[in-house]
């Protein structure tokens, strides 16, 4: 049987702790220093009580350390990595090598998707270094996933929900390159976030202002089954810069899809984490910040990815536009959708733009913006704010609650009283109370007073009361406190972590030349490789920046994005060579390896190769 995880994101301590109650297994958060999400970083108590908290439930906390390291900053970093163990930490998630070669606590070792985990070689390597869990790259397919389990004996982790990069992680240096602000080092500007003048060989503009490279949200609820057929046992929510409006409702979300899954396969697959969550409004990942969903290249052949009008919200289509009358919108509104004031709205416009407006005033169907716009006749209309669930969501959501058996006894001087929870902790507390008849009927009034554990991680589901005598309220009272006290406790000495791998200390089968996309930037990453046979290591790009190196190495390509893909019969009206343009004049050449089926963003040089032709 497999344990099946839903891993959430957290940019802080409270939104860990509203992930956890809203359903999630395990969270992962960032570091205070060194990890991906240079703004997302949490303080080391605050990680320790997200632990404190996480664990009562039997759920992980895992702590994002994934940048890569400067030679300077690697005691720094063996020094935060035994600090984060102490707090309670379950795992580091980490990118740079470096680590494994550092007199670390047995704190277990998660390979980020930074790593690069496409192959089931990889794979191999990572899990024979020490790593415990494996983050595979978001690009890969169910079989490609399938044949990485196969590979190895570690969980598989992948993401399911969020933001989409366009590049393979930890092969994209176009922040670095333009901006000098690293992906690698926790600093990404979002260049694929730009927009881009798409430019042919004959220097004609294909595509003007069109963001290109920015991906749609990725949206895997149909797949999840599919994906543990796979061999996927973490289900990673993307996330740790969002707000927890967004985690609360992804969480529980994905929550109820796996649920369903595993009431129904039972023998199959277990939950990883304990207690059941009670949420107060219905999950609805469309109702958040999203740019419209792709599952990605999970199936083959996939739709659209791309979302090149904006890199903004489009959130969820309510209806179409009817008429423009005296600067109100006529609305035809979708089934089951209302409109309020406050609501933002928005929709692609004829310059292929997206606009977006305020509602002022709702009366019917008659929508009154907050400002003059005029979309056409048919036009859709999507809601990125919907101001009710926010207000919603703001407030207290949801509970979680283990279940708990009650059994009372009477005893030669008193009375014992049991709790069993669905955890397997059983404590027991023996009274000494002298046994008092009671003048009417007490085991409904017993069994109700020690049933109130509201505000608890618990939820009574049966109490077996063995015994006729009178128990005063305050008595019960007092004992069903104690009971939750000993058990908070008893969670807390059963708690087991788990325990970093001990295995090869250096891969095997090194390629002789260790190129920069393998992202060294520090002597103890490129000893590790050179134990692993390694002649030659290239510094990270971070350190030495390679001419005409390739900035983005993608899945993802424009060609077949715009129908012009070579190998699935698309005319070839996309005269090579191609290339990204931004408004300040900056060129990127685009290299298109159609065996591999990439794309490949370049440093800008003249006249480009275009190796598809």
């Amino acid at each position: 049987m497999r344990e099946i995880e839903l891993l959430a994101p957290a940019r802080d301590a409270q939104t860990a702790r509203e992930a956890i109650l809203h359903g999630a297994d395990a969270v992962y958060i960032g570091a205070p220093r060194f990890g991906a999400r240079a703004a997302a970083g949490v303080g080391v108590e605050d990680i320790a009580s997200v632990c404190r908290f996480a664990h009562l439930y039997g759920a992980r906390v895992y702590v994002a350390l994934n940048t890569i390291l400067y030679d300077s900053e690697l005691r720094e970093a063996q020094r935060l990595a035994a600090q984060l163990y102490e707090a309670g930490a379950d795992a580091l998630i980490v990118q740079d090598m470096a680590l494994l070669r550092m007199d670390l606590p047995p704190i277990a070792l998660h390979a980020s998707t930074q790593t690069d985990n496409r192959t089931p070689e990889k794979a191999r390597e990572l899990a024979a270094a020490g790593f415990s869990q494996i983050v595979v790259a978001r690009e890969l397919s169910l079989p490609e996933i399938a044949a990485i389990h196969r590979a190895v004996d570690v969980p598989l982790e992948a993401f399911v929900h969020g933001a989409l990069c366009v590049s393979y992680s930890g092969r994209c240096y176009a922040s670095q390159h333009c901006f000098a602000r690293s992906a690698n080092r926790g600093e990404c500007a979002q260049f694929c976030r730009l927009a881009f003048d798409l430019r042919d060989g004959r220097g004609r503009a294909v595509a003007r202002g069109r963001h290109l490279l920015s991906l749609r949200d990725m949206n895997r609820t149909d797949s999840v089954e599919a994906m543990m057929d796979a061999g996927v046992s973490s289900f990673k929510i993307e996330g740790r810069l969002k707000d927890t409006a967004y985690v609360k409702n992804t969480v529980a979300h994905y929550r109820r899809v796996l649920d369903a899954i595993i009431a129904r396969r039972p023998t199959e697959f277990r939950r990883s984490s304990f207690g059941e969550s009670s949420v107060s409004f219905t999950p609805d990942p469309a109702r958040s910040f999203n740019r419209g969903f792709t599952e990605y290249f999970l199936h083959t052949p996939s739709g659209p990815m791309a979302s090149p009008e904006s890199p903004a919200s489009r959130g969820k289509r309510i209806g179409r536009v009817e008429a423009v009358r005296r600067g109100a919108l006529e609305v035809a509104l979708d089934g089951g959708e209302t409109l309020q004031a406050g609501d933002g709205l928005c929709y692609v416009a004829a310059d292929g733009t997206l606009q977006g407006f305020r509602v002022n005033k709702v009366e019917g169907g008659r929508v009154s913006p907050h400002r003059l716009v005029s979309p056409q006749p048919g036009t859709v209309l999507w809601r990125n704010h919907d101001a009710a669930f926010e207000r919603q969501l703001s407030r207290p959501t949801a509970l979680r609650t283990m279940a708990l058996r009650l059994r009372l006894d009477e005893t030669a001087d008193g009375f014992s009283l049991t709790a069993t929870d669905e955890a397997g902790i059983r404590v027991e507390l023996c009274k000494t109370l002298a046994h008092t008849p009671a003048e009417t009927p007490q085991r409904e009034q017993i069994a109700r007073q020690l049933s109130r554990w509201g505000g608890t991680a618990w939820r009574v589901v049966e109490t077996d009361v063995r015994t006729a005598c009178f128990i005063p309220a305050s008595v019960l009272s007092a004992w069903r406190r104690e009971l939750a006290e000993r058990l908070t406790a008893a969670h807390e000495a059963a708690y087991r972590r788990p325990v970093r791998t001990v295995r090869a200390a250096a891969p095997s089968c090194q390629p002789a030349r260790i190129g920069y996309e393998h992202n060294v930037a520090n002597a103890e990453a490129a000893a590790y490789y050179k134990d692993g046979g390694a002649q030659t290591v290239v510094p990270a790009y971070e350190l030495r920046e390679a001419p005409g190196a390739v900035l983005m190495t993608c899945r993802y390509c424009l060609r077949r994005e715009l129908g012009a893909c070579l190998r699935e019969g698309g005319a070839h009206r996309l005269v090579p060579p191609l290339s990204l343009a931004l408004p300040d004049g900056r060129a990127f050449p685009l290299d298109f390896d159609c065996a591999r089926c990439e794309m490949r963003v370049m440093v800008g040089r003249k006249n480009a190769k275009d190796s598809s032709r």
